[in-house]
């Protein structure tokens, strides 16, 4: 009997050794699941935001136009107001793109200091987009001089990119740099392809997780991605492409388009099978690029001036960024209040039809 009641205690303890080991066993797996995934969620935030999802935050968009690009805001007719960004918000869009003129703002010379003023007026704009929740696309644009002489505006271009991307280091994720607005001329793609690299390069040093937007050259054309050459191993980019084709309907008496723009005076976009197919070929192009590089893509402008008629820019309008959406592109319509406007500045309103066509009620 006492045999039997000694091996039953020898069992006994062998069985809680065993629990107990396997709890321990257990403890130390789940601490190292917990730190392999911490590691992870590390790694995941050193690597910055994935560029896909930041494409979807900007969702749509429209451009602040014609104001901070202008050479001076206010000279085209658009001051930004506060009020803007929550009427933007409102309506339903999820981001804005802020084309700001650095070049008229900053000293010709080394060190080619930015003007204080500028940059205030800068956060004044970003810091009225986060406080109403819209993400946020800052670029350098209407740096004319690039496009003529790229050789002798090139160090200036690296210089205004180390300022911003300094002074914009701080800033929440859900502002994005956007490098240059339509690298065109002579600023040709094997030049544009070797100053992006160094201005990515510039912008990394402060801004090493920074999601950046590139465009390829001939003014973000979409038959020119296949010469956009972006370093393979930085894959916080997206890509941004323009369109406004057919150029004699969206740019039908534009000024700045030359005296061959009176001549296109009237141009219909009625919405025929061969119209949106030439929409669709091109943006199937750009879809392909995109899925063979593993890039995401924002339609950066898009719109049809006011001297078109009002039914055949919302034809146009409602099929472009069908496509966009279509294709799981961001998009940034050109633009808020002036010559392509969707908002009426004078009456404080929405142009309702071009609004619905960018924002379909219910979607």
């Amino acid at each position: 009997m006492f045999c039997v009641k000694k091996v039953s205690l020898y069992l006994a303890v062998g069985f809680f050794l065993i629990l107990a080991v396997s709890c321990v066993s257990a403890e130390v797996s789940k601490e190292a699941v917990v730190k392999k995934t911490s590691l992870a969620s590390l790694t995941l935030r050193r690597s910055g935001p994935d560029p896909f999802e930041q494409n979807k935050r900007l969702g749509k968009g429209i451009n602040l136009g014609n104001a901070l690009d202008a050479p001076n805001e206010g000279e085209w007719g658009v001051t930004l107001k506060e009020e803007y960004f929550k009427i933007i918000k409102d309506a339903g869009f999820d981001s804005v793109r802020i084309p700001c003129r650095w070049s008229n703002h900053a000293l010709k010379e080394k060190p080619y200091t930015i003007d204080p003023n500028f940059f205030n007026r800068v956060d004044w704009a970003i810091e009225n987009a986060i406080k109403n929740d819209l993400y946020v696309m800052l670029n350098v644009h209407h740096y004319l001089e690039m496009n003529s002489n790229p050789n002798g505006n090139s160090e200036r271009f690296l210089g205004l990119w180390q300022q911003i991307a300094e002074h914009y280091k701080s800033y929440p994720d859900s502002v994005l740099f956007e490098l240059l607005n339509e690298p065109d001329k002579t600023l040709t793609a094997e030049r544009w392809n070797d100053l992006l690299r160094k201005a990515l390069a510039v912008v990394r040093i402060s801004n090493p997780h920074r999601t950046v937007v590139i465009e390829p050259t001939g003014a973000g054309a979409i038959y020119l991605l296949r010469k956009l050459d972006i370093p393979e191993d930085d894959r916080n980019i997206i890509v941004s492409v323009h369109y406004y084709m057919p150029m004699n309907f969206t740019h039908q008496g534009a000024e700045w388009a030359g005296e061959k723009s009176k001549e296109w005076l009237g141009t219909t976009w009625t919405g025929e099978q061969r119209q949106k197919q030439a929409i669709r070929m091109d943006f199937k192009k750009a879809a392909a690029w995109a899925k063979k590089c593993n890039r995401p893509i924002n339609l950066g402008e898009f719109g049809a001036y006011e001297k078109a008629d009002m039914d055949s820019r919302v034809r146009w309008t409602t099929y472009v960024a069908k496509m966009a959406i279509d294709n799981g592109w961001s998009f940034h319509y050109w633009e808020f209040c002036s010559g392509f406007g969707a908002y009426d500045p004078e009456k404080n309103a929405w142009r309702e039809p071009l609004l619905k066509a960018l924002i379909p009620p219910g979607k």
